[in-house]
């Protein structure tokens, strides 16, 4: 009989226990969703108040501005335009609507943001380890650029680039052609391009694509080490594949011309400005960021390293750098977020970037409010967009650390 009870209360503190941990997570998303309707009613209230305000000054509020012509001229920028019901890209005129100005703005500042961003973040790994590095030169000049940039206002530094640096180079037919043929003049930067080669069949483009994929996987440290040893050999492989069924990209260099460069891509003064700009300056952050990682690493991994014969570069390279990427990616997705939003600045030196695009039409059409909030807007999502990115590559590699 006493058995019998005491199974009997066993088996029901689990019950009473699922049902208490089911009624506690219901009332915390009870909670939460009440916070959420309450900040979401709040918003709307004040969007009201806004509208009947503006109402009685005369002022309407509505977003239908977005449709008429824009009838502004941008010096580089694409934009979403529609063949029918069938959308593509081509290139902004003063015909476009104000939205489809709004999407080129938002185009220039997504192609600066994922330049800068790749570019800084290489050019910030290597002034880390720079900084740490047992070379004396090397070191202190490390440190010179680390201190120098990060002590010195973005906004004085985007201005030196450009006025200092882009304007004060030779004009299209003075400038000297450096490697591969890039030309750098005061009309603009002029960079080698891959383009179709002349009777590339599809089975190579496959083969090549295929390489690029594997080469990238390759280059990521964090990944195991047989696994990259893998992906490079299979990019040797599929290099060699298209290399055999005829390859199917050409580099095309640009070539001078009297009043510009054909051939190749070309960045606007103002869009090399902006980018030299973002790239020193988020790589002197993102720098600190990975030497005071590697110095949170225990002593002893150099130590064991050394032990085993590995170099100071193979340690840095095999050992080190791929823990450090695990400590440092939510740091850097702040200053993936910092660096997108400081695309703003090009407005400074007249770069057509989404805020700059903005600002023109405001100016033209009067809706700064409602020219505000689609920009805030835009803004946000790129904001989030960069953080959930980060959080699910640091999701995995903190899961890929814990199952070795």
């Amino acid at each position: 009989m006493m058995l019998q009870a005491t199974a009997a209360i066993a088996t029901a503190k689990p019950v009473a226990s699922d049902r208490q941990r089911l009624r506690l997570r219901l009332r915390r998303q009870a909670v939460q969703a009440a916070i959420v309707l309450a900040v979401a009613a709040l918003v709307i209230g004040f969007g009201f108040a806004v509208r009947r305000g503006l109402a009685k000054q005369g002022i309407d509020f509505n977003f239908g501005y977005l449709l008429a012509p824009a009838n502004i001229n941008l010096s580089e920028g694409v934009t979403v335009v529609f063949d029918g019901a069938r959308p593509w890209l081509d290139g902004f005129s003063s015909s476009d609507t104000n939205a489809q100005a709004i999407l080129a703005g938002l185009f220039n500042t997504l192609k600066v943001a994922l330049i800068a961003v790749v570019l800084a973040t290489v050019l910030g790994t290597i002034l880390g380890v720079g900084k740490l590095s047992t070379n004396f030169l090397l070191r202190k000049l490390s440190f010179g650029v680390i201190e120098f940039v990060r002590n010195t206002p973005l906004l004085i530094q985007l201005v030196f680039w450009y006025f200092a640096v882009m304007l004060k180079l030779p004009p299209i037919a003075q400038a000297s052609e450096w490697y591969a043929g890039v030309i750098a003049s005061r009309g603009g930067v002029y960079l080698p391009t891959l383009v179709p080669a002349a009777g590339a069949t599809p089975a190579a483009a496959v083969a090549l694509g295929a390489a690029t994929v594997l080469a990238v996987l390759a280059l990521i440290p964090v990944l195991d080490r047989r696994l990259r040893a893998a992906a490079l050999a299979g990019a040797v492989a599929a290099t060699a594949a298209a290399a055999i069924l005829g390859f199917p990209l050409a580099v095309e260099e640009p070539v001078r011309t009297r009043f510009g460069a054909s051939g190749g891509i070309s960045m606007t003064p103002e869009m090399a400005a902006l980018l030299l700009a973002l790239i020193v300056n988020g790589a002197a952050y993102l720098a600190e960021i990975v030497r005071g990682a590697i110095e949170a690493l225990p002593r002893g991994q150099w130590e064991a390293a050394a032990a085993l014969g590995l170099s100071r570069a193979e340690t840095i390279r095999q050992i080190i750098l791929p823990q450090v990427f695990r400590i440092v990616l939510p740091s850097f997705g702040n200053q993936y977020i910092s660096l997108t939003k400081s695309t703003s600045l090009g407005i400074a030196i007249g770069y057509p970037d989404l805020f700059n695009v903005y600002g023109t039409i405001s100016n033209q059409t009067g809706r700064n409010l409602e020219g505000i909030l689609i920009v805030m807007l835009i803004y946000l999502l790129l904001s989030w967009v960069i953080s959930a990115l980060v959080n699910f590559a640091n999701a995995r590699l903190v899961a890929a650390g814990a199952g070795r």
